[in-house]
C-alpha cells in the first residue's frame, strides 16, 4: 500500500474518488458536500491531495484546501474505498495529509468539521481540539460549500454557528507556545540526575 501526494498522473481515479464519497455518505446518512471529478482533478494537479493506491487499485483519498490568503486549511473528503475499511487506513491517510498541510502551508491553522467520531478521534490523536465554528475560518466560499450537505438549511438557522458537524483546530502557534513553556526533554533529564546527585549527598 502506497500513500502519496496526488498528481495529474491520478486523474484517472477522479470519478471513482467521487462516487465512493458519496456512496459512503449515503451509507451513513449524513450530509457531505459533493465534489465534481472535475473539482478533484483541480486538486490532483495542485499536489494539493493524497491518494492511497494498491498497487493501481484505489484504496483512499484526502484533499486541501486553503481559505483566508492560505491562512486556514482543511482536509476534505477523506474516503476508504470498502475493500479496504477496517485497516487503519484512514489514520495513515490522515496523518499524510496532516504533515503534506504542514510542510506545504507552515502557519495555517488546519481545521475540519465532521460529524463523523471516527474521523474526530484521528484528528484528536493529531492534536486538533474541538471548537465553536466562530475559530474557523470566516471565508463565505468555506460555507457555501455546505450548500449542498442536506443539512445545510441547519446550518443556515443558527446563523453558521453550529450545525451537526463538530469543528476541529489545529494551531500551529499556539502548538509552539505550549512546547515554549514546557521544558525540554533533555532539560527534564538534567534536572533528575542534578536532584538524584543533591538527595544522595544528603543521604
Amino acid at each position: 500500500m502506497k500513500i502519496v501526494t496526488a498528481n495529474k498522473s491520478h486523474f484517472k481515479y477522479a470519478d471513482i474518488i467521487c462516487d465512493t464519497i458519496e456512496t459512503s455518505a449515503r451509507v451513513r446518512g449524513t450530509g457531505i458536500a459533493k465534489r465534481t471529478p472535475e473539482y478533484i482533478k483541480k486538486k490532483l494537479e495542485s499536489g494539493d491531495a493524497v491518494i492511497a493506491l494498491d498497487g493501481i487499485k484505489f484504496a483512499g483519498f484526502c484533499y486541501i484546501e486553503t481559505w483566508e490568503n492560505k491562512s486556514y486549511v482543511v482536509h476534505s473528503g477523506l474516503i476508504v474505498h470498502p475493500d479496504y475499511r477496517n485497516q487503519g487506513l484512514a489514520k495513515r491517510i490522515k496523518s499524510k495529509v496532516f504533515d503534506h498541510s504542514k510542510e506545504k502551508y507552515p502557519d495555517a491553522k488546519i481545521f475540519g468539521i465532521t460529524t463523523g467520531l471516527a474521523v474526530m478521534k484521528i484528528n484528536y490523536e493529531l492534536g486538533y481540539k474541538p471548537v465553536t465554528f466562530s475559530e474557523l475560518t470566516r471565508d463565505e466560499a468555506f460555507w457555501n460549500g455546505c450548500r449542498s450537505c442536506k443539512n445545510f438549511d441547519i446550518l443556515e438557522r443558527n446563523e453558521r454557528k453550529m450545525c451537526l458537524c463538530t469543528g476541529m483546530l489545529h494551531d500551529p502557534k499556539e502548538v509552539e507556545r505550549k512546547a515554549a513553556k514546557e521544558p525540554s526533554w533533555e532539560f527534564k533529564v538534567k534536572l533528575s540526575k542534578l536532584k538524584d546527585k543533591i538527595f544522595s549527598k544528603k543521604s
